[in-house]
């Protein structure tokens, strides 16, 4: 059994519900979700020319393999409409796979840990309420010391 942190983002439709219905069918066809931060509103980033996003990151227990259960979020996200239709574009549902216990993989079509977890606050920030100590793999600094550096000076703020 592995513990997974997986971002969950929404900028479109009903995002708590998204959100909410991600975490449901993680936890149907993935694992059991251990841990859930609150939610967050967050500017967007890179492309800002959309709506405020809302994320969340839970950390889910899983006997898949890291590569089966980011196909079963990429499988989720199409399930909820998900469509690609820009790189970073508006998006009903978004699933990351950030962290995958202590493991390290590069490969084709997956990266763990996420590549650019340290470089964004709305992941960070969600982690660092459930995970503050959690070590970063390959950068070993703790989740907490990552959020304390991070250059994203994006407004993200947890929802009341």
């Amino acid at each position: 059994m592995a513990r997974a942190y997986i971002g969950l983002g929404s900028n479109i439709g009903d995002r708590r519900a998204a959100l909410e219905e991600a975490a449901r069918r993680l936890e149907t066809d993935a694992g059991r979700i251990a841990a859930r931060s609150s939610l967050y509103r967050a500017d967007p980033v890179e492309v800002v020319d959309q709506e405020e996003f809302l994320n969340q990151v839970v950390g889910l227990d899983s006997a898949l393999e890291a590569a089966d259960l980011l196909g079963q979020c990429l499988a989720i996200e199409r399930a909820m409409g998900r469509v690609r239709t820009r790189d970073k574009g508006p998006r009903v549902i978004d699933l990351d796979l950030l962290l995958y216990d202590d493991v390290i993989l590069e490969g084709p079509g997956l990266e763990v840990p996420h590549p650019r977890l340290h470089l964004r606050r709305f992941a960070l920030a969600p982690l660092a309420e459930i995970a503050p100590g959690l070590r970063h793999p390959r950068l070993r600094l703790t989740i907490a010391e990552l959020l304390a550096r991070c250059p994203d000076v994006s407004r993200v703020e947890p929802v009341g």
